[in-house]
């Protein structure tokens, strides 16, 4: 039997006392509040504070209500980690607006289609992207007006094709720094707009909630136990998932942005060194940009920084190398539909006494639910039940719970197939171990079908990561007229290596059965996003005419 009001609802309204949505703005206001003259930002010789920073957003959001951008207009921003990066971060959601981070290598055509796609009202355009802005400018079909603001960077100089739009900094100056943003009328109201990398078709538009980047915010902390007045160095790109929801987090923590232009070996070590960074983030090739740097190169390093690596899962070779830099590595998992990383490899104290390839094994996997996640499983996609946890059994890892993106924009097939049957489907074929925690084996396009046997591409990659000579390694599938398809191998060397592919496909030998050994191996530098993944798609289309070896 039920009752039209509950026992616990009567007389016990939700009211403004009682109840606030959600929403990662809280943090800026509250860290300028207690630490106002808190270092914030650190760019070049800029430094500023939580206060000034502060009020750079407020002021950011009041030019943007005075231009007529408000409540679900959505700006775009093409800026590398840079100042205002940051602020756009706080400053186009207090306006009510929603935050769309481009892909700064993207192609005028892909940018063109975004803008268009996400009904952009204002882009906020860095000096080293104005040529190809001007062209997607150009290309754009869509009659929303867009207003465009340019920034001025010193560290990079001129604009090499001025767009003729707003300077940022007067449009800065002209807005309130005492603007009164309000909270979300409901936490569930969106706060930005990431696309995904389109490989096939047009890129997805993936929307986010302001409670999900609060909730996966506030993990971030949880998942490092990240200390107050952290320095954080921005290796990972913000326009990547909203730089995993960080530019929130930091705020959360009352840290500093130590921001970088451009992701190179020597920037990262002479930031860490000169600011004393204490955490950063990074795909696996930007770990082994410092792994495979020069000694003389890495000679001062702090031991203890704290990294956080995601991406394809990370080679045994590469966590090892990161142990002996003697940097404390985390390994996180996720996607952009959730927020960035949604899974953690949480690490126990037993694990210490092991040797370190043993240690590097289980931090490979993807591990298991973010805190503040509902739930990380691996399902059967036909049965929707959990697979055995039995390490073997392949399934899907699916997601559910507060760290889920609202959908996709303009697109509601693609969305009600993502979350079919009450999960959020990732497209990545994992198990599940008996401990819970889940390895991925491959996405389900990747996995390589050879005479009726599966092959993980994963599996294959993670052998080569083990020879000395390999910088970075990618299988796919080659056409094959006996097997079907067979393991193709794309290996990129370290500088001043040599080796010849009989050598790379003995070493596979000792390691792996045999239909599972590349019959082609490629070499040659890897096509890789902006954010450091190997693009498979591009070597697929090469694998085709890649000749096979004799073995």
């Amino acid at each position: 039997m039920t009752h039209a009001t509950s026992l616990f609802d009567q007389h016990l309204p939700r009211t403004a006392a009682n109840f606030a949505p959600l929403t990662p703005l809280s943090f800026i206001e509250r860290t300028a509040e207690v630490y106002p003259e808190r270092l914030a930002v650190v760019h070049g010789a800029l430094r500023q504070t939580w206060s000034e920073t502060y009020a750079r957003c407020r002021r950011l959001a009041s030019s943007l209500r005075a231009a007529g951008i408000g409540k679900n207009d959505t700006v775009a921003v093409m800026l590398p980690n840079t100042p205002p990066m940051v602020e756009a971060h706080f400053g186009v959601p207090m306006a009510g607006a929603v935050l769309n981070t481009l892909n700064t290598r993207l192609d005028p055509e892909t940018v063109a289609f975004m803008l268009d796609h996400g009904e952009a009202r204002a882009v906020i355009v860095d000096p080293e992207f104005t040529p190809v802005m001007a062209r997607a400018l150009a290309l754009r079909k869509g009659a929303v007006p867009l207003l465009v603001i340019e920034v001025d960077d010193a560290l990079y100089g001129p604009a090499a094709q001025p767009l003729g739009g707003t300077p940022y900094e007067d449009f800065i100056a002209a807005g309130d720094p005492h603007f009164a943003w309000e909270l979300p009328a409901d936490e569930w109201d969106a706060i930005a707009l990431n696309y995904t990398s389109g490989t096939t078709g047009n890129p997805k538009g993936v929307v986010y909630h302001h409670r999900g980047a609060h909730i996966n915010a506030i993990s971030n902390v949880l998942e490092w136990d990240m200390p107050k007045h952290a320095v954080y160095l921005w290796t990972l790109p913000m326009f990547h998932c909203n730089g995993w929801c960080f530019p929130w987090t930091v705020a959360a923590r009352a840290g500093v942005n130590v921001c970088l232009r451009r992701v190179e070996a020597q920037a990262i070590i002479d930031a860490i060194k000169t600011h004393g960074v204490t955490h950063y983030c990074g795909a696996p090739i930007v770990q082994s940009l410092l792994v495979n740097a020069p000694a003389a190169m890495k000679e001062g390093l702090p031991a203890g920084v704290k990294t956080m690596v995601a991406g394809a899962a990370p080679p045994a070779a590469m966590i090892e190398g990161m142990e002996q830099l003697g940097f404390d590595l985390t390994h996180v998992y996720g996607l952009t539909e959730v927020y960035g990383p949604a899974t953690v490899c949480a690490r126990h104290d037993n694990w210490d006494q092991l040797d370190i390839g043993e240690r590097a094994r289980l931090n490979a996997r993807q591990g298991v639910r973010y805190h503040l996640q509902r739930s990380a499983e691996v399902l059967d996609p036909e049965t929707m039940r959990p697979v055995p946890r039995d390490g073997e059994t392949m399934g899907e890892i699916m997601f559910r719970g507060n760290i889920a993106m609202k959908g996709y924009l303009k697109n509601p097939q693609a969305t009600e197939e993502a979350f079919a049957g009450g999960w959020f489907h990732s497209g990545d074929l994992a198990v599940q171990y008996p401990d819970g925690y889940i390895k991925i084996k491959d996405r389900s396009k990747d996995i390589i079908i050879s005479g009726g046997e599966n092959i993980s591409s994963i599996e294959v990659e993670d052998v080569l990561y083990r020879h000395p000579a390999v910088l970075a390694a990618a299988v796919v599938a080659r056409p094959d007229p006996k097997w079907g398809e067979t393991p193709c191998a794309f290996v990129e060397l370290k500088d001043g290596a040599e080796v010849t592919a009989e050598d790379i496909v003995a070493h596979c030998k000792k390691h792996l059965a045999g239909f599972k050994v590349p019959r082609a191996i490629v070499f040659g530098e890897l096509p890789k996003t902006s954010t450091g993944k190997i693009q498979k798609f591009e070597l697929r289309r090469q694998a085709g005419s890649a000749s096979a070896i004799d073995s």
